[in-house]
């Protein structure tokens, strides 16, 4: 289950839970609220390897991108070499060299820099619903120890 459903459910299970009357507390079924944490601790995993895979992806996206910049460079520069005897030639040929590999890195850039912002927003989604997970537990937590922190009769 998606944790962001798991933390409305923890969310609805204290918003369900009965008010102690003259107190902020509210009493809820505490077996609930543990099956429900540690079935969002079952669902973590597969959040952080989805995080590990964009950031992989992301490494082979720029690796690819270096890879064809690069045999670019080297076909430009083979190319050049071969039309050097030439002076007019030469410089048309360096001129294309020089356009291709702006093109290159221009791609490069273009690839590297989405792959990022990918990976970015992936692992931003992953930074709010830990946050929300890690606030809803806290508010069960504190409601839990304002319970335990009142005097029995």
């Amino acid at each position: 289950m998606d944790i962001m459903a798991l933390v409305d459910k923890l969310e609805d299970l204290v918003a369900e839970g009965k008010k102690v009357p003259l107190t902020s507390s509210v009493m809820i079924n505490e077996e609930r609220i543990f099956e429900i944490i540690d079935e969002i601790r079952a669902s973590f995993p597969d959040e952080i390897k989805q995080a590990r895979w964009i950031v992989k992806e992301r490494q082979e996206m720029l690796d690819e991108a270096e890879k064809e910049a690069s045999k670019i460079l080297e076909e430009a520069q083979q190319k050049a070499d071969e039309l050097a005897a030439e002076t007019e030639i030469a410089r048309l040929a360096e001129e294309k060299a020089t356009k291709t590999v702006e093109d290159a890195r221009g791609k490069e850039r273009e690839i590297r820099l989405g792959a990022e912002d990918y990976a970015d927003e992936m692992l931003a989604n992953l930074e709010v619903n830990l946050g929300k997970l890690l606030t809803a537990v806290q508010r069960g937590r504190d409601r839990l120890q304002g319970k335990a922190a009142e005097p029995r009769s």
